[in-house]
């Protein structure tokens, strides 16, 4: 901590802006913030604590100075970071934002500091599940909407948004982080990112029910026997994204895969991984 400043724990919103204005303060007032929390959040502090009201102005200064002041890898992984599932990542990115405000545009580089370290390994992670989930999301058509869920660790969302309304462009569609309670909306090119409690779709129609017998169907028959590997499987595609994968859905409710000699019922053998 900085010679003269005091100790404290924000109450914030939740939201990046709301972090960057607690950044703002924490220069403007001389604090060193030992926790972050939410509204929502029941945590005790034994640090003074201190509401911070979101203010966008502030927010906009301290984010254009990140790329200023430091690098724009820096303004770059600051940002990234915050959609991680990192432990206590407010108080990481704080202190990596104070390290680069000292060293500079160099900061990115000191690979081995536990001031920098764990951010990028926290945003190695945020970008290997975002990968993964432009291939692992699947969409469902519900009464002429396209609807997916998944159930990430890290807020993918932003970094999927891209994808996905390029591939849909002309569908209007949503996929809910059930994880975060937030869904990304499209509609004729327009998209949004919007809290969202909980989401209850109405039950598939007969002709969404063929459509996914079809797709199980595909997946059972062009999978080859002789290399049938559900270890390998489970290390390509982790099982906790079969729950929201419709040709995996059905063998995770059935306790794991099947032998590909004992197809499911409806269904061609399953016979590789």
């Amino acid at each position: 901590m900085r010679p003269g400043w005091t100790e404290v724990a924000y109450r914030y919103d939740g939201s990046f802006a709301g972090f960057l204005s607690c950044v703002f303060d924490s220069y403007r007032y001389r604090e060193a913030p030992a926790a972050f929390s939410c509204p929502e959040e029941d945590r005790v502090s034994l640090y003074p604590e201190r509401p911070v009201e979101t203010d966008a102005g502030h927010a906009r200064r301290v984010f254009r100075s990140l790329k200023e002041k430091i690098s724009p890898e820096a303004q770059r992984l600051a940002s990234h970071a915050f959609l991680t599932c990192l432990p206590e990542r407010e108080c990481a990115i704080w202190r990596f934002i104070e390290m680069g405000y000292d060293i500079g545009p160099g900061v990115t580089y000191w690979l081995t500091d536990q001031r920098v370290a764990p951010l990028m390994e926290a945003v190695r992670h945020l970008y290997s599940e975002a990968h993964l989930l432009k291939g692992f999301a699947r969409f469902s058509d519900t009464r002429g909407v396209l609807a997916g869920e998944i159930a990430p660790k890290n807020r993918v969302l932003p970094l999927l948004r891209r994808h996905f309304c390029d591939r849909f462009h002309g569908e209007t569609f949503l996929l809910y982080d059930r994880t975060h309670r937030e869904v990304l909306l499209h509609h004729r090119g327009q998209w949004a990112i919007r809290p969202l409690a909980e989401l209850d779709l109405p039950p598939e129609s007969e002709r969404e029910a063929g459509w996914r017998q079809l797709w199980q169907r595909f997946y059972h028959t062009v999978a080859i026997e002789d290399r049938y590997n559900p270890r390998l499987r489970m290390s390509n595609v982790p099982k906790r994204y079969w729950k929201h994968m419709t040709e995996l859905r059905g063998e995770l409710e059935d306790g794991g895969a099947p032998s590909p000699r004992q197809p499911a019922e409806g269904v061609l053998p399953r016979r590789g991984g």
